[in-house]
């Protein structure tokens, strides 16, 4: 039987050529599959971060101003021996929001196994 013999007049590189050729498929690649998605994600990273460290501030000048609130405008109600029932319900409120942000966050709570157990 005549078997086709490979050709050798077409695309003939020596071994340098195609690992240089290689080499630049490579960094192409990664390139293109690893550095461009992660800079396209990184403004939706800035803007998150961003945004936590202006509610974080928020929270804690809205607390404080709870706390202001309760120690002046209570009157005698905290004074002496229940000084410490302002900082109580200003730690409460807090703990109130945080348990709020965290039932906001989808997923939680969901197996991610999607079967029933």
């Amino acid at each position: 039987m005549n078997q086709p013999q490979p050709s050798t007049h077409g695309d003939e590189r020596s071994l340098p050529e195609l690992v240089s050729e290689l080499w630049a498929l490579v960094k192409e690649y990664l390139r293109q599959e690893a550095v461009d998605p992660i800079k396209g994600v990184g403004r939706y990273v800035g803007y998150g971060v961003a945004g936590a460290l202006l509610l974080g501030i928020g929270a804690v000048l809205l607390a404080v101003g709870g706390l202001r609130v309760l120690q002046d405008e209570t009157g005698s109600a905290f004074t002496g021996t229940l000084s410490w029932v302002p900082y109580l319900l200003t730690f409460v409120a807090l703990l109130g929001g945080a348990g709020i942000c965290l039932a906001a966050i989808p997923g939680r709570g969901r197996s991610r196994s999607g079967g029933a157990a």
